[in-house]
């Protein structure tokens, strides 16, 4: 029998506290990380994650950040989210392999590109990225499973995905994720922002590891109990 959930303060945790409480319990290990308010917002009213997220969220984000092996993240929401080149490599799903303008002047190994084989910008990415770098993972669509395996094999065997919310629900379809990490900050929005996962229907039972709070904020760890068959 599991010990029971205990609630802890996120403020008692240092540093290395914190770090080691989100060690994966295998290897290779894939987690997804989200932010949404208690109705169940994953944005603001400006479509982005940064208008909802606090100082607790941004710890554990940069505490995440800190121990994954390289990003993965749908190109769409690195696009609005206009991401920075990260520390660690970057790997952008995109079926139509278009490198977001905000990672176009990274250093050479930083961005990978993981498309298909009928992508119209697979030369251009080829040309910009270096063909090492861009992964060909199907012909019409992205296999997920391919994909964590290939970057497994170059030895990031601790990955990070943070979005977006179609990304999430497909490598939820495909079995791919380990664990979700949640923030769920007290606020409510109401309208109609998008959830954390949409898209592809899954039925995916998860188990709670750690609940943390600051302030109100509540940030969890839920292990994938069940996968999808095949």
């Amino acid at each position: 029998m599991s010990e029971p959930l205990v609630l802890q303060h996120l403020a008692d945790l240092s540093d290395d506290d914190l770090a080691a409480a989100y060690t994966p319990e295998r290897e290779p290990w894939l987690r997804v990380n989200f932010v949404s308010t208690i109705d169940g917002a994953a944005t603001g009213s400006d479509g982005l994650s940064g208008t909802i997220n606090n100082d607790a969220d941004k710890r554990v984000f940069d505490a995440l950040r800190r121990r994954a092996h390289c990003l993965v993240v749908g190109a769409g929401t690195i696009r609005e989210e206009e991401y920075d080149v990260p520390r660690v490599p970057i790997v952008v799903v995109s079926r139509s392999a278009d490198v977001p303008p905000t990672l176009a002047e990274a250093p050479p190994g930083r961005v990978l590109m993981a498309t298909v084989g009928s992508s119209d910008g697979l030369a251009a990415a080829r040309d910009a990225l270096g063909e090492d770098h861009v992964l060909v993972l199907g012909d019409e669509e992205i296999d997920l499973v391919a994909l964590k395996a290939a970057l497994a094999e170059r030895g990031w065997t601790e990955m990070l995905c943070e979005g977006g919310p179609s990304l999430f629900a497909d490598m939820l379809a495909a079995g791919v994720v380990d664990e979700l990490c949640w923030t769920i900050v007290p606020t409510l929005t109401g309208g109609d922002a998008v959830r954390i996962a949409t898209g592809a229907e899954v039925d995916v039972a998860l188990r709670p590891a750690l609940l943390l709070e600051q302030d109100g904020t509540l940030l969890g760890r839920w292990l994938v109990e069940a996968q999808p068959a095949g």
